[in-house]
C-alpha cells in the first residue's frame, strides 16, 4: 500500500458560466520520508493540489489516500505551511504559538511534556532564544521557522509547504533551504514543497514533479541523485546540476505554454 496515494484527482471551479479545470486526472504515489518538490509556473494548479491533499479543498473527483485512509478534511496528520507571514497568532508569543499546537495534538500529556516538545522543536528551527518574542518582532524568515516548528510539534505524517520561502530575500532563503534539509534529515517527515523556482526545487527535492497546465498537469517526474556538498546542500557546480536545471527549464516552458527561448531565465 502506498504511503500517500493520489488517485485520478480532478478539480474544477465554476467562474460565472464557465467551468475552469485546474487539475486533470492526477495519479501518482509518494513514499514515507520523501521530500518531493512540486515545480511549476504560476496558475498551473500547484497550490490547489496541496489544498486537496491537505483536505482544505474537496476534489471534483478522485481521492487522496494517506496510508489507505481517504483524506476528507484538514487534520493533524497533514499540516500546511503557507507563503504568507500572517499564519501565526499575532497576540501570542513564539512559544505560545507552538504550544497551542502541542496542546491541541496531545491533550493527554502534561504541561511539562508540552513544554519539552515545544522547546525541542524551537531549538530544532533555531528559535530557542526567541520564545518571548511576538510575530511583529520577527523577520519573515523567523516567522516561517515558527510555522515549521508548529507543524513539527503536531507530529504530522505529511507537511505541505506552499512556497514558504517565496517572499524571503535571497540570502535568508538559502539559509532556510539548508535548515529545511537539516530538519528533514533529522525527522524524516514526508514533505511536499511547492515552488516556481527551479534551483530551489533541485536543492531541496529528493524527487521533483514538474507541473504544467491541464490537461497534462504532470509534465515530468525526476529522481534527484545530485550529491550534497560538505555543508549538506546541493550547489550549481555539483555534478548533474546544470543538466537537470536545463531539463526542468525546458519542461517548464513547455508546460506553461511559453514559447521556447522567448524569455531568459537564470538558475535562481
Amino acid at each position: 500500500m502506498p504511503f500517500l496515494e493520489i488517485s485520478h484527482l480532478k478539480k474544477q471551479f465554476t467562474t460565472g458560466q464557465n467551468l475552469l479545470e485546474v487539475l486533470s486526472d492526477l495519479s501518482f504515489s509518494i513514499e514515507a520520508g520523501e521530500f518531493v518538490t512540486i515545480l511549476g509556473a504560476s496558475g498551473c494548479g500547484k497550490t490547489t493540489f496541496l489544498r486537496c491533499v491537505g483536505g482544505f479543498e474537496t476534489p471534483t473527483s478522485g481521492e487522496v489516500l494517506l496510508k489507505g485512509q481517504k483524506v476528507l478534511k484538514p487534520g493533524p496528520r497533514i499540516s500546511m505551511v503557507f507563503q504568507t507571514f500572517d499564519q501565526l497568532f499575532p497576540w501570542k508569543t513564539v512559544y505560545q504559538n507552538v504550544y497551542v499546537a502541542a496542546k491541541a495534538n496531545n491533550m493527554s500529556t502534561t504541561k511539562t511534556q508540552h513544554r519539552e516538545m515545544v522547546m525541542e522543536y524551537l531549538d530544532m528551527v533555531g528559535l530557542s532564544g526567541f520564545t518571548d518574542y511576538y510575530p511583529h518582532q520577527l523577520s519573515g524568515g523567523m516567522k516561517q521557522r515558527v510555522a515549521i516548528a508548529r507543524s513539527l510539534v503536531l507530529e504530522s505524517e505529511v507537511i505541505l509547504m506552499d512556497e514558504p520561502f517565496g517572499s524571503i530575500d535571497a540570502q535568508n532563503r538559502t539559509i532556510l533551504q539548508a535548515e529545511m534539509l537539516r530538519i528533514w534529515e533529522k525527522t524524516k517527515v514526508t514533505i511536499l514543497f511547492v515552488t516556481h523556482n527551479i534551483m530551489e526545487a533541485i536543492v531541496l527535492g529528493s524527487r521533483i514533479i514538474l507541473f504544467g497546465n491541464p490537461p497534462n498537469n504532470i509534465q515530468m517526474v525526476l529522481d534527484n541523485n545530485i550529491p550534497y556538498d560538505a555543508g549538506n546542500v546541493r550547489t550549481l557546480d555539483a555534478p548533474g546540476f546544470t543538466e537537470m536545471w536545463t531539463e526542468l527549464r525546458e519542461g517548464l516552458y513547455k508546460g506553461s505554454g511559453l514559447e521556447k527561448g522567448k524569455k531568459q531565465v537564470s538558475p535562481e
